[in-house]
């Protein structure tokens, strides 16, 4: 079965995406991610007028600092968009005068299904089928219903731990990313008539998104079954963003990203970026702001705060004085230092995506087996022998060939280091 890497060649396993975090992720910020073997995603959010000039600066960079194994058809970054707020019209139009699309565009927030699908047909239309649809679902029901009407080629499923905007209701990544694959798989499977997922209609690849930080985190999900993990939070701190340094200064402080990040609408409101659809809020850094909002103070004098808060600089994230929005998901407490994008990816200033050697582990049924991915030096390959192996198991003879081919790999492999 193709793995995710076969539509992104440039990437390394384990598959580390960077979100497209609105106003922050800019070009030197996406080719950054991207040449690291990551991919990363510009945000275009729900403001498109800048899309055109933010591409051809990509492509300047890319230009002058070419990314290894990138294909000469599609950039090798993505896209995000915001559907609530952003032009189709506009993206379109953008996107079909570039003679090298996207690699990627990712889908975010629709107001309907409708809106979802009118967005991945005019992305297929405008890049001529080149560029991938990436999905972003926070719950089985959202994913499918995206299934219907957009046919994604990678669902990211955003956990309830994802800073930034997302569902409220939603769950962490331990329970929903088995549950949603396992959901997706099925739905692909009576769409065959109950046989191999692999043939005719073929499911999305998955990402999963929200309190992933360090390598602990992506293990966790690769043993969940993701394709690939992507980051916000994390690359808050790379120097490449672009970010206030009372914004950043603020995430590193910050720890215990449970009891002090809310998901809430309250800096929505406050710096009036209102049209989120129903059940959508902003998770951030607990601070006056929102201490004020719940205490009852008036929206008036609040907002008056907020104002000169905004106008005093990178001290409206003064501690002890901060009401400036702060969005960052629970994985705050984890990041400690700010360093250059690649080296986040590749060391993460001690080691965090690139251990000499990673763990899965897989467990389905009454089957434990084990998979050592070599994340270091052959981390595509293997990545590519676990997830065939979960595809595998849905025919158990098949399975058993799959871990005994396994085994003798292995054993060929060390006898020959």
């Amino acid at each position: 079965m193709a793995s995710i890497a076969d539509s992104y060649p440039w990437t390394t396993a384990p598959l580390i995406v960077g979100a497209p975090m609105r106003l922050i992720s800019g070009p030197s910020l996406v080719h950054a991610i991207s040449a690291a073997g990551g991919i990363g995603f510009l945000a275009a959010g729900t403001d498109v007028s800048t899309l055109s000039e933010n591409l051809s600066s990509f492509k300047s960079l890319l230009s002058t600092s070419p990314i290894p194994g990138a294909p000469s058809d599609v950039l090798p970054i993505g896209v995000g968009f915001i559907l609530w707020g952003a032009d189709l019209k506009l993206a379109v139009k953008a996107l079909s005068e570039l003679p090298e699309p996207p690699a990627a565009v990712w889908l975010f927030a629709p107001s309907s299904s409708e809106e979802l699908g009118s967005w991945a047909n005019g992305i297929r239309s405008a890049t001529k089928n080149k560029s991938k649809i990436w999905v972003q679902a926070s719950c089985v029901a959202d994913a499918i219903e995206a299934i219907k009407v957009a046919t994604p080629d990678v669902f990211v499923i955003q956990g309830a731990d994802a800073g930034g905007h997302g569902r409220y209701a939603s769950a962490g990544l331990i329970s929903l990313v088995p549950e949603l694959i396992d959901a997706v798989r099925e739905y692909y499977g009576n769409l065959n008539g109950g046989g191999d997922t692999s043939s005719f209609h073929s499911p999305p690849k998955f990402v999963a998104a929200g309190g992933i930080a360090d390598e602990r985190g992506v293990n966790a999900i690769l043993a969940l079954g993701a394709d690939g993990a992507a980051l916000g939070t994390r690359f808050l701190a790379a120097e490449e963003a672009v970010i206030r340094k009372g914004y950043q200064d603020a995430v590193l402080k910050a720890e215990d990203g449970g009891n002090n990040t809310i998901r809430t609408d309250v800096y929505d409101k406050l710096r009036g970026t209102i049209g989120w659809p129903e059940g959508y809020g902003g998770r951030g850094v607990i601070n006056l702001s929102y201490v004020d909002a719940i205490k009852g103070v008036s929206f008036e004098e609040n907002e008056k705060l907020y104002k000169v808060a905004e106008g005093a600089g990178d001290k409206g994230w003064e501690e002890g004085n901060a009401r400036m929005t702060t969005y960052a998901g629970t994985a705050v407490g984890l990041v400690k230092e700010v360093a250059k994008a690649g080296d986040i990816i590749n060391y993460g200033g001690s080691g965090q995506f690139s251990s000499s050697r990673g763990q899965a582990a897989l467990h389905h049924g009454d089957v434990d087996s084990w998979i050592l991915m070599d994340w270091a030096n052959s981390r595509r390959e293997e990545t590519e022998w676990y997830h065939d192996g979960l595809i595998l198991y849905s025919n158990y003879p098949e399975f058993i060939l799959f871990i005994i081919g396994r085994v003798i790999y292995s054993i060929t492999k060390n006898n020959n280091h």
